[in-house]
């Protein structure tokens, strides 16, 4: 169960990560990158961020490998911009939940178009 204060710090962090990755970031393999969560352990020391990567798998690994070399700059800023106590180390995952959500929606596609195709059996 997360604290008030987990929520409070997380929704900080998934501002200004989001801001920084979009606005100041300059490594090209961050193009694309959305943070959709950030989750904060109940000690505040670690951070889960998140992200979702436009492209391929393969575009997707190179974004996480930037993030992971941004991660001292991401802090600096995180520290200067926000006033915690402790600025949590983040460690960066890829939220394949949109991908998971469009797979479902064409399985439900292929599913209502199999049904309009074949002739119901109340119809005969």
């Amino acid at each position: 169960m997360t604290t008030r204060r987990q929520r409070q710090v997380a929704e900080l962090l998934h501002e200004e990560i989001g801001t920084l990755i979009l606005r100041k970031a300059r490594d090209p393999r961050l193009r694309g990158v959305t943070v959709t969560g950030v989750e904060v352990s109940p000690d505040l020391e670690n951070a889960w961020v998140y992200v979702s990567v436009l492209g391929t798998a393969e575009e997707a690994q190179e974004a996480l490998a930037g993030l992971k070399s941004a991660t001292g700059f991401l802090r600096r800023e995180i520290a200067a911009a926000l006033s915690l106590r402790i600025v949590p180390h983040l460690m960066f995952r890829l939220d394949d939940s949109i991908e998971r959500g469009m797979r479902i929606d064409r399985l439900l596609d292929s599913i209502v178009k199999t049904r309009s195709s074949t002739p119901d059996a109340h119809e005969r």
